[in-house]
């Protein structure tokens, strides 16, 4: 029985000491990231003619807007990646990502299916063209 309490007390003391042997990581320079970026979770997304209207939630009960032009999706040097996935919880939301403290590129994570509540549908009759026009980069709202 005394040899069980000396194991055991053993145990507790090594693994106590474990953590004043871990490797301690400090970021470098040549390893710290140029790029900064901001996650907003989204309530609803408006696929429209000249590009996507964005509803993110901007504090705890205020929303804003997003109009994202349909030329940053397009090619490999494009500005945006609209990435469609499967049933979750964690999406819809937009990363923003700033370099430089400019905007770069964005990410836009949506469900796969349109039919889901997060997709919304702009009327016919709406004419939002002047809004799409002249966007160079994407400030968030908080």
């Amino acid at each position: 029985m005394k040899a069980v309490r000396i194991i055991i007390a053993s145990l507790i003391l090594f693994c106590s000491m474990a953590p004043l042997f871990a490797q301690t990581t400090e970021i470098s320079p040549e390893n710290e990231s140029e790029y900064f970026y901001v996650s907003v979770p989204v309530e609803k997304v408006y696929p429209y003619r000249k590009g996507y209207i964005v509803l993110y939630r901007k504090g705890v009960n205020d929303m804003a807007r997003a109009y994202l032009p349909i030329e940053w999706f397009e090619g490999t040097a494009g500005k945006a990646d609209l990435i469609r996935l499967g049933p979750g919880k964690s999406w819809p939301y937009l990363t923003v990502y700033y370099k430089d403290g400019e905007f770069s590129h964005l990410r836009l994570y949506v469900r796969r299916e349109m039919n889901h509540e997060t997709w919304g549908n702009v009327p016919l009759q709406v004419n939002l063209d002047d809004r799409f026009e002249g966007i160079d980069d994407l400030r968030l709202e908080f």
